[in-house]
């Protein structure tokens, strides 16, 4: 047997090799160990999000005074209390995603990190992790501006869109109005359109066309079934041969059948190719097409096919004529001015907040916290014309909980009348508290009304109720609020606050662009303006006096508005616009019939006094107003409705739910500030103007400006003076329900109240036909109650007036009633 000799080269060779090869499998477990490292924190980080994610969902804001707190808070304060499931970073986590930048859209980052997990631990991919990584990037960002957009217009949850979502709605809005939505669906469009490549598919032939030879030759070369076969053939005989099926793409064209005639007989076209010959066919290259050109006759009469498009007949009439102006007809017109109201030395007043104040209320408070073991790292003071802010900035592991619950210490300290606690201040890491100054300072509505930031503001409905508690302006857009709801007790302001409204709408909008209708049960508080009817109010055709202050005028005047309301949708229905600023800026433009169409301006409904209305009219007046509350706002009528008792029975659900601005002026209950307002604190006020405005998730403290009742009689003589339109402003004659007046046997029951079955089925029940029953328990108007009367005895259900008695009722059951009421 043969030795077997190795060389020592040979030797060194297999050494090297099985070096080389255990650092490449030291370096492949290494690489391996890292991408399981990565795979499991992955992994981790997407059970996280969904964890924190789901919690924040139950959770809603339970975390939201922990999740401002900063990072050495975070690291320090471990006996923070958080409800979330994945303690506080998780509570962080999703306040970042959820509130601060894409909303509830982030949760599609839990399927990316879970599939990235798979293809970094275990090389496999379910889906492309690349792909699903710009689908996710995308649908994040479009999905929180499509969430944001219903949250800044339905007024739903921040969370919905998140920061990022709601606040380029918000500029979106400002540049484009409602179009943002168009702009944010065609983005997503467009993004499935590139991403999926969509493209329509063509209307498919039974039977192509047979190609030509120059498209034969630019054809793409594909397997075919045949070609499939014989590759298995050749490659299970010689194994030895491996071609991969791209490969042979490039080397294999389809030939696409032939076009045949359907009355040529089916062929086997492997035996008759095989025997004969194709003849070539001969291929034109260039074809001539002739023509014929119809002979016309020159003496004919030409006639006119084509009319001019709307855009160009407005085109046409703005050359001509110039754009439409709403205030031509009365254009000698002059704007109040500045010199009509009261200048005063503001400057001089004693009312300044002094250091020595600011000094030991400082020192109170800090005194009094330190007391219940609450340490302060930091405080600062802003002065209010009314109030000054406390910003105080507690120390770490403290709860905002036990510095709010110290309320009345802290009034009881400082010796001050409404403290007020608001918690965590938006946007800050620190706490508000409010003390009452000793010396007010008034707020002149000159100031208020003269400001650079009201003058140039270009609002729809600019309003201005008085300074902030920064001593900033505050200015608002009533057609944005869009309604507002108004109470305080008496004396602490509230008809100062409804002429300042007022007021600051004359200052800003011209005659022709608005219009109001005023109703003041108390018959004093807005008979200043009733100088102005020639200008500002509108009314119904029959009313002696613009200004409503009989009660049984006002259910009409609600119906008549809702009429209005009516007819302005049909119109931009057919204008195919979606609100009046829409609307009106068409009619400017020319582009509008005026015999079908006419300029609108805006109606701003005032009631003064709801309760009374509520406690004569009930229903009556509950249905129209909320109906308007619900649609009124894109044909441009807001309401403003103002009560002195805002109990549950004067503001009710129906009202309530459909009046997103609500200001209140110090009222007597926590109760009745939880009532207007959602929240406490309007009990903590100390009157004469200090006011709280909500306005959505915020609540802001302001001063109301002072306007006299001389100052703003001087307004009204100014407007009066001069030229004004023929009468008010008329609104549409309401449709009437009456059906009283009648014989019962010339009553037409065809034309019932609404409210005639429920009446039926009241009277039968409590065997009682009394005009006042139904009157208390439908809470309707006397004389709607009479008429029911008078139809249900019509109907054969009740007996006629007897004096004093109640009638008689003629049904004695239930199952009588539904009869009667089936037949009618």
């Amino acid at each position: 047997m043969a030795k077997k000799i190795t060389s020592p080269s040979n030797t060194l060779q297999l050494n090297f090799e099985k070096d080389s090869n255990k650092e490449s499998v030291k370096r492949s477990e290494l690489s391996g160990r890292i991408r399981l490292i990565v795979a499991s924190f992955l992994f981790l980080t997407s059970i996280l999000l969904a964890v924190a994610f789901a919690s924040s969902f139950f959770m809603g804001v339970a975390d939201q005074s922990e999740v401002e707190r900063s990072t050495l808070d975070v690291i320090e304060g471990s006996d923070i209390p958080v409800k979330n499931l994945a303690g506080l970073l998780g509570a962080k986590i999703a306040h970042f995603f959820l509130f601060r930048t894409f909303g509830w859209s982030s949760v599609l980052l839990i399927p990316l990190f879970l599939l990235s997990a798979l293809k970094v631990g275990f090389r496999k991919e379910i889906y492309s992790v690349d792909r699903l990584s710009w689908q996710v990037l995308f649908y994040v960002i479009w999905g929180s501006l499509v969430a944001g957009f219903l949250s800044y217009q339905l007024d739903l949850p921040h969370s919905l869109g998140g920061g990022v979502g709601f606040f380029l709605n918000e500029k979106l809005h400002q540049l484009i109005g409602y179009m943002s939505i168009f702009v944010i669906l065609f983005a997503g469009l467009v993004f499935m359109i590139l991403f999926y490549q969509l493209n329509p598919k063509p209307k498919a032939s039974a039977v192509p066309d047979a190609p030509s030879a120059d498209e034969a030759a630019q054809m793409p070369l594909v397997p075919n079934e045949e070609d499939a076969l014989f590759e298995e053939d050749l490659f299970d005989e010689d194994p030895s041969i491996h071609v991969d099926n791209d490969d042979l793409e490039k080397f294999r064209p389809i030939v696409p059948p032939l076009k045949v005639n359907s009355d040529v007989e089916e062929l086997d076209l492997d035996e008759e190719l095989a025997t004969q010959d194709v003849p070539e066919v001969p291929v034109e290259e260039d074809l001539t097409f002739t023509y014929k050109v119809a002979e016309v006759d020159p003496n004919a009469p030409v006639e006119e096919v084509e009319e001019l498009t709307t855009e160009t007949k407005a085109n046409d009439l703005v050359a001509q004529f110039g754009l439409y102006d709403p205030t031509a007809d009365l254009p000698k017109y002059q704007y109040p001015t500045l010199d009509l109201l009261k200048e005063y030395d503001v400057k001089n007043q004693t009312t300044q907040v002094t250091m020595d104040e600011l000094k030991e209320n400082k020192e109170k408070i800090v005194e009094t916290l330190q007391y219940y073991g609450i340490g302060i790292s930091k405080i600062e003071a802003t002065i209010g014309p009314t109030v000054t802010l406390y910003e105080i900035v507690p120390k770490a592991g403290v709860r905002v909980s036990k510095i709010t619950s110290l309320e009345d210490d802290l009034s009881l300290s400082l010796a001050a009348m409404g403290v007020r606690i608001i918690g965590q201040m938006p946007g800050k890491n620190t706490i508000g508290i409010e003390v009452a100054n000793k010396n007010r300072e008034m707020v002149p509505v000159r100031a208020v009304i003269g400001s650079e930031k009201f003058q140039k503001s270009n609002f729809d409905l600019p309003v201005t109720l008085g300074k902030t508690i920064s001593n900033e302006i505050f200015v608002a857009d009533l057609a944005k609020m869009p309604h507002l709801l108004m109470a305080g007790a008496t004396g602490q302001g509230k008809s100062v606050g409804l002429n300042m409204l007022l007021t600051s709408l004359i200052y800003k909008k011209h005659p022709a662009t608005l219009k109001f209708v005023l109703v003041d049960p108390k018959k004093v508080e807005l008979s200043l303006f009733n100088k102005l009817e020639r200008h500002f109010l509108a009314c119904l055709p029959d009313s002696e006096e613009a200004i409503i202050t009989d009660t049984k005028k006002v259910v009409s005047t609600l119906n008549s508005l809702c009429k209005e309301m009516d007819l302005r949708y049909d119109k931009l229905k057919d204008a195919g616009c979606r609100n009046i600023k829409e609307y009106n800026q068409k009619f400017i433009n020319r582009r509008l019939n005026p015999n079908d169409h006419d300029f609108m301006p805006y109606i701003v409904l005032v009631i003064d006094e709801l309760a009374d209305l509520m406690l004569t009219a009930g229903k009556e007046v509950e249905h129209p107003i909320a109906r308007l509350a619900q649609l009124a706002r894109a044909i441009g009528i807001h309401l403003v409705v103002a009560t002195q008792r805002p109990s549950v029975n004067v503001i009710t659900g129906t009202i309530k739910a459909n009046f997103p601005a609500r200001l209140s002026f110090k009222v007597m209950s926590k109760i009745d500030s939880r009532t207007i307002l959602d929240a406490g604190g309007a009990d903590q006020l100390v009157g004469q103007g200090d006011m709280l405005l909500s306005m959505g998730s915020e609540v802001i403290r302001l001063q109301c400006a002072f306007v006299d009742t001389p100052e703003v009689e001087e307004i009204c003589e100014f407007i009066g003076n001069q030229q004004g339109y023929a009468s008010a402003y008329l609104l549409p004659e309401p449709d009437s329900e009456e059906t009283g007046g009648q014989e019962r046997g010339d009553m037409d029951l065809s034309n019932r109240d609404s409210f005639f079955d429920e009446a039926a089925r009241l009277v039968v029940m409590h065997q009682q036909g009394s005009t006042s029953l139904i009157q208390r328990k439908l809470k309707l108007g006397y004389n709607r109650a009479g008429r029911l009367i008078d139809q249900l005895e019509a109907a054969g259900i009740v007996g006629s007036f007897g004096g004093s008695k109640a009638r008689d009722v003629l049904v004695k059951s239930e199952t009588e009633l539904e009869e009667i009421l089936r037949n009618l």
